[in-house]
Order: C-alpha cells, then sequence, then structure tokens
C-alpha cells in the first residue's frame, strides 16, 4: 500500500523525529540551469519550524567531482563547495537538467561522473529529478519499472531511450515514493512544495508558497500547458463556477448543477472545465473536498463526522476512503502527524 511521504508505517512524521535540519542535497554537473538549481534552495530552504522559526532543511549543492566552478547552460558559472561526498550524508537528493548535449540525453548512456556520483547515495535517500534530469536517473537505472515524468516536449524520447521506464508526460510530477520526478521547469517549484506539504504539512506549505508568491497546489497537469487550441477567452469561463463549488463544499453538487450555474450544457461545461484545469469537474471536486479536510485536520478539534460532513463527503468512512486514497494514509494518521499547534 502507497505510504504517505515522510512517514512511516504508522503514519508518523520521519523528519519531525529529527531534531536537526533534514539535509538535501542538490547534485549539478557541467550544463546545469540555474533556475532549476536554484528552485530547492528558494522552497525547501526557507520552510521554517511554525514553533520556533528553525530551518527545517539544510540545502547544499554539491557537484560530480569535488569543490569547483561548474558552468552552467549560459553565461553563468557558480563556485560549488561541496564534492559527491555530501551525497552520502543527504537524505534528499535533487538533481535539476543539465543542457540536451550529454550522453544520457543523447543515446542514454550515463555521464561516468554522474553515474559515479549517483552511486554515493545511500540506500532509502529519497530523490528528486526536475525536467530532464529523469534521463540523469533514468541512466543508471533508478527509474526502471517505476512511473515517471519530464518534459513533455521530452517524454517521447525518455520513453524510446529506456523502454523500462514508465513515462507519463500528462502530470506535473510524479511521486513513486523514494523517487519523485517532475516535468519541465517551474513543475519543479510544483514539487518541492509537495515534498514540503508531505513532510510537513500545509500550513508550512502555504506560507512558502504565500512569500515565493507561487499558488501551493496547482489545478489540472502538465497536459494543459501542451500545445493545443486555444479556448476563445471571450467565451464563459468555468473559474467563477469553480469559486462557486468551492464556497459549498458542505453540500452535494452535481454536474448538472455545476453546468446551470456555468449557464452551460454539462457537454460543454465538462469540455470547457478539462481545457482549463486538466481535471473532470468530480476529480477536481473531489481534490477540493480533500484539501478541505486536510486543513480542518490539521487546524481544528472537529470530529470526523463533522469534517466529513463540512468537505462534503456525508461520512467519515467515505472521507477516510478518499483521504486515503489521496495521501496514502488514513484521517486519523494525517492528523496525527500535521495538526499544528494550538
Amino acid at each position: 500500500m502507497a505510504r504517505f511521504p515522510g512517514t512511516d508505517a504508522s503514519g508518523r512524521s520521519r523528519l519531525h523525529a529529527v531534531a536537526r535540519p533534514h539535509r538535501v542535497a542538490v547534485l549539478i554537473t557541467d550544463g546545469f540551469i540555474p533556475f532549476e538549481l536554484g528552485i530547492p534552495h528558494r522552497i525547501l530552504g526557507n520552510a521554517r519550524n511554525t514553533d520556533d522559526g528553525s530551518p527545517l532543511y539544510e540545502v547544499v549543492t554539491c557537484t560530480t567531482r569535488g569543490p569547483r566552478a561548474v558552468r552552467s547552460d549560459s553565461d553563468v558559472t557558480v563556485l560549488v563547495d561541496h564534492g559527491p561526498e555530501a551525497l552520502e550524508s543527504a537524505g534528499t537528493v535533487v538533481v535539476p537538467a543539465v543542457s540536451d548535449d550529454n550522453s544520457a540525453f543523447l543515446t542514454g548512456t550515463p555521464i561516468p561522473e554522474m553515474a559515479e556520483a549517483l552511486a554515493r547515495i545511500r540506500p532509502g535517500t529519497r530523490i528528486l529529478s526536475i525536467c530532464t534530469g529523469a534521463f540523469q536517473l533514468a541512466s543508471v537505472g533508478l527509474l526502471d519499472g517505476r512511473p515517471v515524468t519530464t518534459h513533455w516536449a521530452f517524454a517521447e524520447r525518455l520513453q524510446r531511450l529506456f523502454p523500462d521506464v514508465r513515462v507519463n508526460p500528462d502530470v506535473l510530477f510524479v511521486d513513486d515514493g523514494d523517487v519523485l520526478t517532475s516535468a519541465g521547469v517551474a513543475a519543479g517549484i510544483d514539487l518541492c512544495l509537495h515534498v514540503l506539504r508531505s513532510d510537513h504539512g500545509a500550513a508550512v506549505t502555504h506560507d512558502v508558497a504565500r512569500h515565493t508568491i507561487v499558488p501551493p497546489h496547482r489545478d489540472g497537469g502538465q497536459a494543459q500547458y501542451i500545445e493545443r487550441p486555444v479556448p476563445d477567452p471571450a467565451g464563459p469561463g468555468t473559474a467563477p463556477t469553480r469559486a462557486w463549488a468551492v464556497g459549498r463544499l458542505a453540500e452535494p453538487i452535481t454536474l448538472a448543477q455545476l453546468a446551470r450555474h456555468a449557464s452551460m450544457s454539462v457537454r460543454t461545461f465538462t469540455r470547457r472545465f478539462r481545457e482549463e484545469t486538466g481535471e473532470s469537474p468530480g476529480q477536481w471536486l473531489v481534490r477540493q473536498r480533500v484539501d478541505g479536510a486536510r486543513h480542518l485536520l490539521e487546524s481544528s478539534d472537529l470530529t470526523m463526522e463533522q469534517i466529513a460532513n463540512r468537505c462534503g463527503f456525508g461520512t467519515a468512512q467515505s472521507m477516510r476512503v478518499h483521504v486515503q486514497a489521496a495521501l496514502g494514509v488514513t484521517p486519523t494518521q494525517y492528523r496525527r502527524t500535521f495538526r499544528t499547534a494550538a
């Protein structure tokens, strides 16, 4: 059974039990992309304990061979203080994209120094890739048999070079437990926010997202950014109806009601809704209910039945099924792990 990332078998947070910050090593080599290098530092590096303001993560940059100056894919060069030995003490390793003139991307064969560095990672370490960083992980066999994603423009290439990898080009990120992969560029932000939420809950994540001026959770999947016919901007959208629905989560909401509020036929509304969010109305509504339950589990003393009613699940059992499917733990385990201090 899937387990909520950052928790042990009982649902207790692994990271909360550790007094010192969780160490994150960002591994780069020549040709790295500066924007993607900055994402883990900006998102995870700025996360703070809500009780005392102490840092929750120690984020360090390391290179594949000794402390040295590392050239980016642009006119930026960074002086990196850590060599690959930093990977041996990391609880999480992040591999951002590098320019597409390397052997992993071109032929599927690993960059020798990258392979040597990745071999230093301890078993059980959580590994993340951003964008085409997935090619580096796949080239050394770390993605064999796993569901993964990468930038939609390179998903077909990843699948062709690594047929044992299960590539999904239609999502912002894939969480497969100890290995997580993200789509292109800014999807690395979504992935790091997901990791932060998994480790420390919604309150910490919302604080970091607010200071970074990004949404804590983006609607839809990566597919919405793939080139497709653009909906008529002058036509009626579904945003007002989505806002209307969020304000009424405690009530039963049918597809017919949503379409009627938007003054559309059910067929037109469903098509427009998917174009704008990347999800069906039903999928979106369940996610809103789960997010609402999440917030109340963290911040209130309400019973499971009360939370289920307020979020529109009807019964605690129904809420349990949906929350466990979405988060990998029961509502009780989630509350035990992420309940914020009163």
